[in-house]
């Protein structure tokens, strides 16, 4: 899915809620720093801290929600899609170089998640609320 780039601009600049449900519906919600998008739409997070994220990603096929938002220009999106989640190549090196950085050495990237949206819902306030893009 190509996103547009206000989505972009505001994936970029803010940290990403991610939420997923447990197979007997219990919901999870995480922040998450270490992100990115591919030239194609497709999202990425570093695996750091993600234990109940993946359990639940693993009991309900992998559908996922990310959160953004810019709150002083109250432009907010809410993006829905399938995340995989993946132990090696070039994305998890690139991961793994920027945590180990960030916390010299004592911490790292398990892994990451590639997410390919498939929805995107206005959440900022006014007319184009819950407006799908």
């Amino acid at each position: 899915m190509k996103l547009n780039e206000n989505v972009k601009r505001v994936l970029l600049c803010s940290l990403w809620d991610l939420a997923t449900c447990s197979k007997d519906g219990m919901p999870n919600v995480v922040p998450v720093t270490f992100k990115g998008i591919l030239d194609d739409g497709t999202l990425t997070v570093g695996d750091v801290f993600l234990e109940t994220t993946l359990k639940n990603l693993e009991e309900n096929g992998g559908r996922i929600a990310i959160s953004v938002y810019d709150a002083p220009k109250l432009e907010g999106y809410q993006i829905q899609g399938t995340a995989e989640h993946v132990t090696e190549g070039k994305i998890v090196d690139e991961y793994r170089a920027m945590v180990e950085k960030m916390f010299n050495g004592a911490a790292t990237a398990k892994g990451a998640l590639i997410i390919a949206p498939q929805k995107v819902i206005v959440t900022s306030p006014g007319p184009d609320n819950k407006k799908e893009l």
